[in-house]
């Protein structure tokens, strides 16, 4: 989905080039490449243990790479000083102090020179979070808002969620995406979210990123990457010949009746073939084409995406 802005020019862009982060034994990311433009707004997908956490952490200098080097805006954020106030992530609990939320609005606004202090009560006041109560004293809900404003009034130039909305119930989840992308179309920056709920997300994103035990298995656009994956139905022979050539990711079989799940160039030429053969041509969603592209190992389906 491509979305109205202003001008993407401000928007940093990200380069990961060959980065690996290891944990003793672990491997938490290993060789990851990636070349993010500004001014869109990412989504980040992938298995827990895949990777997601410790990228985002080297993003935001909390971490150093045991390889490889990123670059953010052209330059390397770790120990950067100038370059961080730029970058802001946050957690689902926004990884805030013990101080009243009024205390911890005060602390962003010395530390984030773009920090809108008038947006950020707003949003408190949409979320119904009470600024003289300390983050021990809010549901969960309320200390996921607080992440979620953090990041929103922070106006970063490089804004980061990291599952930072799981505790907001459907609506408050709702009125972040909301707030979110007209914040985002107003001022215009490098968004990247990190999220299991795939399909509620979807419609924000303008690339996905998936990676699957620290490797990147695609990254491409939204709308693309959903038009590379169908399930098609039908006479098993006519399935077969429309499925040729294809990454298979899933199929089953009822006597003479075959589905299966694809992954390749299925232009509308091939689509209309198929369809005049008999076979109904599905499309997949997003989080199923996730769920099959990282299944098992994964080692096979990176191998075959990447071809």
């Amino acid at each position: 989905m491509t979305h109205p802005r202003a001008d993407r020019r401000a928007a940093p862009a990200v380069e990961i080039d060959r980065l690996t982060v290891r944990y003793g034994r672990t491997t938490a990311l290993d060789g990851l490449g990636l070349h993010l433009d500004g001014g869109r707004i990412y989504g980040l997908i992938g298995r827990n243990g895949s990777g997601k956490t410790t990228l985002l952490s080297v993003l935001a200098a909390f971490r150093r790479p045991t390889s490889g080097a990123v670059r953010v805006a052209g330059e390397d954020p770790f120990e950067n000083e100038r370059l961080t106030g730029d970058i802001c992530l946050v957690g689902e609990g926004g990884h805030v102090l013990s101080e009243r939320i009024e205390r911890v609005f005060a602390l962003a606004r010395d530390l984030r020179p773009r920090w809108d202090d008038g947006y950020a009560r707003r949003l408190a006041d949409r979320f119904e979070v009470p600024l003289h109560r300390t983050p021990r004293q809010l549901s969960r809900g309320q200390r996921s808002a607080v992440a979620c404003i953090l990041g929103l009034a922070s106006r970063a130039p490089l804004t980061m969620f990291d599952e930072s909305y799981l505790g907001m119930d459907a609506p408050a989840r709702y009125a972040f995406y909301e707030e979110l992308l007209n914040d985002y179309t107003a001022h215009p920056r490098t968004v990247i979210i990190s999220t299991h709920l795939v399909e509620e997300f979807a419609g924000l994103f303008e690339e996905v990123i998936m990676i699957h035990r620290g490797r990147l298995v695609v990254h491409d656009g939204a709308d693309a990457l959903r038009a590379r994956g169908a399930t098609l139905t039908g006479p098993a022979e006519q399935v077969q010949r429309a499925a040729a050539g294809l990454t298979t990711l899933r199929e089953r079989q009822l006597g003479g009746i075959r589905e299966v799940t694809v992954y390749g160039p299925l232009d509308e030429q091939r689509r209309r073939a198929a369809q005049a053969a008999g076979v109904h041509v599905e499309p997949v969603p997003l989080q199923d084409l996730f769920v099959h592209l990282t299944a098992g190992d994964g080692d096979r389906t990176l191998a075959e995406v990447r071809r």
